[in-house]
């Protein structure tokens, strides 16, 4: 059956609009999506479904799992949402929220996008100490040694999180990088119940990071609120203190993504 609202007086779904719906119904699963998953709520006959997943494919706008079946976004349709993040109306409000928390913590705070092989930091308010640590906008940093990707990974389903587990190809950035399968499926455990993600000198040495999800109106994660600082100023147990700070700026954040 066609989604409510996309039929035409036939029963019909416009040709223009084909395309357009499969990606909705893509983003709206936020997991791997077949052909079929996406035809059971668009009710087209089955050569056209698999005709615009081609196409889509084609145009790398999704791109297929390495099971050969599923689909998830391709880089073209991870820039269109990133652009839409940082459309002017919300990049503007985003970065008061962002400023106002730098200010409150002291500590650079920057707002993470997941891509398909790390994260994308896309907005960052610098602290003012002089002493700080340069990952500017643009930045790509892994999944799993730090607070914003392991929130991502908390997202996943215990399926494609084995999955990515798995075959990930683990670097030992430091000697508290988590490289072993097991314990990184337990820290992500850890993850899901705090509902906060801590990097203690993982991915840099002298550097600890503590992040929250930004999530849209359905409670799914989006992007990733964090704030890094140096050792030197500041411990986990005194980064922790700012929990309540760092998830208050988020729910505000959240609101943007629902408005």
């Amino acid at each position: 059956m066609a989604k409510n609202g996309s039929s035409d007086e036939h029963g019909t779904i416009p040709t223009n609009l084909r395309l357009l719906l499969v990606l909705e119904e893509m983003a709206s699963a936020g997991v791997p999506v077949t052909p079929t998953d996406i035809n059971q709520i668009l009710g087209l006959p089955k050569p056209t479904i698999h005709r615009l997943f081609a196409t889509l494919e084609a145009e790398g706008f999704i791109q297929r799992e390495i099971d050969g079946r599923g689909y998830s976004p391709g880089k073209r349709m991870r820039n269109l949402s990133a652009g839409i993040l940082s459309s002017l109306r919300i990049r503007t409000a985003r970065v008061a929220i962002l400023t106002r928390l730098a200010e409150q913590i002291g500590e650079t705070c920057n707002v993470a996008l997941p891509e398909r092989d790390g994260m994308i930091y896309i907005d960052r308010i610098e602290t003012k100490w002089p002493l700080r640590i340069q990952l500017p906008i643009g930045t790509r940093v892994p999944f799993y040694c730090t607070a914003s990707g392991k929130l991502y990974l908390s997202s996943l389903s215990d399926q494609h999180l084995e999955r990515y587990t798995h075959a990930a190809n683990f670097k030992q950035f430091t000697s508290n990088t988590l490289c072993s399968p097991a314990k990184l499926i337990e820290e992500i455990q850890l993850v899901r119940k705090n509902g906060y993600a801590k990097d203690n000198e993982e991915f840099m040495d002298g550097m600890i990071a503590l992040g929250v999800p930004i999530t849209e109106c359905n409670g799914r994660l989006v992007s990733t609120l964090s704030f890094h600082a140096p050792v030197q100023r500041l411990t986990m147990s005194g980064a922790l203190k700012h929990l309540d700070a760092l998830e208050h700026a988020s729910a505000s954040l959240s609101a943007l993504i629902s408005d």
